[in-house]
């Protein structure tokens, strides 16, 4: 098999990137008339997220908001001073419930009286986990057993979903809701509402065909492979099925538009990162099939195959994301038809093929997105 790094160089050859390195934290870069791109940094392994500005005549929109960490906040106010030209900030609009997009909404709708605009899902299921309203330790422990994850490891996750209020501040208990297919005006011009599925509940990109600009948030990104992971509040979630039918909302749009991702660079090649993205996810597929397969009718769990998909080594964090990964492929083959699900006696779901899945091309070595969620 040719080296991932190499394969990972390929595909984005056949990418476009059309405006070059990133701006430097506290400062903004024009991409397309009235948009701005803006970094900062995460505490993670991937380490920064890109963030939007939308100029107006009276104001600006903020698109997405970073993590809520000190940090973050000073590089806003170094913005605030130096960029925004004396002009307010009027609206912040969230494309997804992850840290990293939501993180510090509350806090920069307090400090500019400024409105908060997201999905209904992501919303609701943002206060609901900070809040602790979901994903209790008697749901969670059932989830995880009931995979497979050995019993001494039923801790580490839940470590890891304490992490959420810590990166997320409080929110506003009022938001105006982003709808798919419904506009919304920045700039002066109409941007439409794409919502996605599978990588969060109701996750908003934002396309503006006046300037042929899609903001996609996490739904295309291009190098890495968004995480779609399925979750305790969610056990039978057909997540990854969700997100590749997702795609078709953004095949609709012109192959030449400019991308502007939470990862990563501005790109231009929508159509073969989708093209990519999806021959990835059908050669893990292939590969999951094939391991479990090898099993016969004793079948694996999805705790069973996270080293399959995920061979290298993983630390706690990127563990919890592996398994819930995981978990989405066999729900995928489990929807194709491809395996049957028997729960034994122990209470622990063992999947077992039943129908083959085509040999499918190597995967192109992508690494996943890990969130703290």
């Amino acid at each position: 098999m040719p080296d991932s790094l190499d394969q990972a160089q390929r595909l984005l050859a056949q990418l476009r990137f059309p405006h070059g390195d990133p701006p430097d934290a506290g400062t903004i870069k024009n991409v397309a008339p009235s948009v701005y791109w803006l970094r900062m940094p995460l505490p993670f392994q991937l380490n920064h997220i890109n963030l939007w500005l939308v100029e107006e005549r009276d104001g600006w929109v903020i698109v997405d908001t970073g993590i809520n960490m000190e940090e973050t906040q000073r590089y806003w106010e170094t913005i605030f001073a130096q960029q925004l030209g004396g002009k307010p900030v009027t609206r912040v609009v969230v494309t997804h419930m992850h840290p990293d997009h939501v993180g510090l909404a509350g806090w920069l709708c307090e400090r500019w009286g400024a409105t908060l605009h997201m999905t209904l899902g992501d919303y609701m299921s943002s206060q609901a986990i900070r809040n602790g309203i979901v994903d209790g330790a008697e749901t969670r422990g059932t989830h995880l057993l009931s995979n497979g994850v050995p019993a001494d490891l039923v801790e580490t996750f839940a470590r890891h979903r304490g992490g959420y209020s810590k990166g997320v501040g409080p929110l506003p208990t009022s938001f105006e809701r982003l709808i798919h297919g419904h506009p919304l005006v920045m700039g002066g011009r109409r941007w439409q509402v794409i919502v996605g599925r599978g990588h969060a509940p109701e996750h908003a990109s934002l396309w503006c065909p006046d300037l042929n600009v899609l903001i996609s948030g996490d739904q295309v990104l291009p190098k890495i492979s968004t995480n779609v992971g399925v979750w305790p509040n969610e056990p039978r979630a057909d997540a990854l099925s969700w997100f590749l039918d997702s795609f078709a909302r953004f095949r609709a749009l012109p192959a030449d538009a400019l991308v502007l991702p939470s990862h990563g660079f501005p790109f231009v090649g929508l159509h073969t990162r989708l093209d990519q993205l999806t021959a990835h996810h059908d050669a893990r597929l292939s590969e999951i099939a094939a391991a479990t397969a090898a099993r016969g009718e004793v079948g694996a769990t999805a705790w069973d195959m996270v080293p399959t998909l995920f061979p290298r080594h993983l630390d706690n964090n990127q563990v919890v994301f592996a398994f819930a990964e995981t978990l989405a492929h066999m729900h995928c083959l489990e929807t194709r038809g491809h395996v049957v699900r028997r729960t034994g006696t122990d209470g622990i779901h063992r999947f077992v093929v039943v129908k083959p899945v085509p040999a499918a091309m190597p995967s192109d070595g992508d690494s996943e997105v890990f969130e703290v969620v």
